[in-house]
């Protein structure tokens, strides 16, 4: 059983098996690696000895992809139990999820889905919330999403429902800065502003991670999450904006898809890392 070990304000990384023998090789200088708790729901494997050696060395944050946590319908208790497993058997410093729905009836469809911002969903989130931080006895993250389209029925602006369900659940925040520029790009409002709206004295994680560039079907610009590629500059622009103005918080490199060699993700956690430390030297000058 390993001891709690807290996430430093510090760059990290997505953990992926294939980087493991690099990681292992160089005594890789990152603040942490984050996993998706789902890839390790198994009772044992390869998996489990190859995480077992990382957080040996290395705090951990455990990211859920498949709680559904937004879904009209009740949690699924077995899955919770299973990530309540994960987490007992890790102690990761931190514990997320993602603001979306993914199962309806007896289907899982392999996608994080928007939900409508009203009320009723509202009310839903935050008892599946209550549900989750219960079951697992800790605070968990929630995560902001990445949209494309808006709901003709939300009756509040994004943020203001992120607020609420932060002040009525008692959960941390999850900012991630590559969802709220594809966002902010596909549904035409402003960046900058919703992160100066954004309740950032609750964040205690910050996610990075690089989009693809399509079109809609009116010619204009179509932002996808994608995780498939570097930060983009613009990414890089609103988080050193962020954290220069909220202070220096725990950030995480997101590169799920066409994963590169542990080098070239290495140098984007590196990069989140140069903004970060210069961010606390000014600070401590100041």
């Amino acid at each position: 059983m390993f001891d709690p070990k807290p996430i430093p304000n510090r760059a990290g990384a997505g953990f992926k098996g294939e980087h493991f023998a690099d990681i292992a090789k160089s005594e890789a200088e990152v603040g942490f690696f984050e996993v998706h708790a789902e890839n390790y729901m198994g009772e044992g494997g390869m998996p489990h000895r190859i995480l077992t050696a990382i957080r040996e060395r290395y705090p951990l944050s455990v990211h859920g992809v498949g709680l559904s946590i937004g879904a009209d319908r009740p949690l699924d208790a077995e899955h919770l139990m299973r990530l309540k497993a994960v987490v007992d058997r890790y102690q990761p410093g931190l514990v997320s999820e993602h603001l979306a729905w993914s199962t309806h009836d007896t289907s899982f469809f392999n996608d994080l889905l928007p939900v409508p911002y009203t009320e009723e969903t509202l009310r839903r989130v935050v008892e599946h919330i209550d549900q989750v931080q219960e079951a697992l006895g800790r605070q968990m993250l929630l995560e902001n999403p990445s949209t494309y389209v808006a709901f003709e029925q939300s009756t509040m602006r994004e943020v203001d429902f992120i607020r609420e369900i932060q002040k009525r659940a008692g959960c941390g925040l999850l900012l991630d800065v590559n969802n709220v520029h594809v966002s902010a790009t596909n549904q035409k409002y402003d960046a900058r502003e919703y992160l100066h709206d954004f309740p950032t004295e609750f964040v205690g994680e910050i996610h990075l991670g690089g989009h693809a560039i399509d079109s809609d079907d009116n010619g204009d610009v179509l932002l996808i999450d994608a995780h498939d590629r570097a930060v983009s500059d613009p990414v890089w622009a609103l988080y050193e904006d962020t954290v220069k103005r909220i202070g220096a918080r725990p950030t995480l490199i997101e590169w799920d898809n066409d994963v590169p060699e542990w080098p070239v993700l290495k140098s984007d956690v590196d990069a989140a890392e140069a903004i970060l430390r210069a961010v606390e030297r000014k600070s401590h000058a100041a």
